[in-house]
């Protein structure tokens, strides 16, 4: 009996509580948005879809190289000399064709980390987040700004600078080897010409070696000379015997 009544308490316990708490959501505002014919109005850090301003884009791939799920792709090509493609609104000089920048949003994770390493703030998040597709390859989205007519064009100028400036450096490097040879040709030559005639100019480099060589035999010769006129210790000198000629006789 007594765990009947308990069972009891506790059921009508429990619609009393419900009940309560419907009624006061009840008589409370509406929360519930009408999508949509209403839709609310998202904080200014939201991560929704990605968009790239590619007019400040220098092509540094930084974005790419920080997304951990590589849903970013992008392809360079260095400008031609005879191109400049001016600078960004930032002041950073832009160097590079962008050939391709594809953002797979169907991989994005929106963990926000492209954003932060672009020195530019080319890249960022937009508050958009109504793009569902029926077909997955709609979500591959492609920012460049050429034609695949341009791509071409694009890179076969720079493969044929690429070419030109790597046959100018072969060249630069023959003629310094070559320039390197005849200056060794010719300072064999001289030395050759010199031991030949004997009195012929000898190389600057050889005649400083001979006269380093020979400064020290010098010193020496002078050091062996001046032994040698110094008489021995007890000696009678030469003027000594001129002057007493008995020491001579006795």
């Amino acid at each position: 009996m007594v765990q009947a009544v308990k069972n009891s308490w506790a059921t009508f316990k429990s619609i009393f509580t419900g009940m309560g708490i419907t009624g006061r959501h009840l008589v409370g505002p509406t929360v519930t948005l009408q999508y949509p014919e209403e839709r609310a109005t998202l904080p200014k850090n939201a991560r929704a879809r990605l968009f790239v301003n590619m007019d400040d884009c220098i092509g540094c791939t930084l974005c790419a190289k920080a997304c951990p799920v590589n849903c970013i792709d992008i392809e360079t090509v260095p400008t031609t000399a005879d191109v400049d493609l001016g600078k960004t609104s930032t002041g950073n000089p832009k160097r590079f064709w962008l050939t391709r920048f594809n953002i797979d949003m169907a991989k994005c994770m929106y963990c926000d980390l492209c954003v932060h390493p672009c020195p530019t703030n080319c890249i960022y998040m937009e508050q958009e987040y109504e793009y569902s597709e029926y077909d997955r390859s709609n979500l591959l989205y492609k920012f460049s700004q050429l034609s695949p007519v341009e791509v071409d064009d694009v890179k076969a100028k720079a493969e044929a600078e690429a070419i030109q400036k790597q046959k100018e450096k072969e060249e630069k490097a023959r003629q310094k080897a070559e320039e390197a040879r005849l200056k060794k040709e010719q300072e064999a030559a001289e030395k050759a010409r010199a031991a030949d005639d004997g009195t012929g100019a000898v190389p600057a480099a050889d005649a400083a070696k001979a006269a380093g060589t020979a400064a020290p035999d010098a010193a020496d010769a002078a050091r062996v000379a001046g032994t040698a006129a110094k008489p021995a210790p007890g000696s009678p000198s030469k003027q000594d015997d001129t002057q007493n000629p008995s020491k001579g006789e006795a």
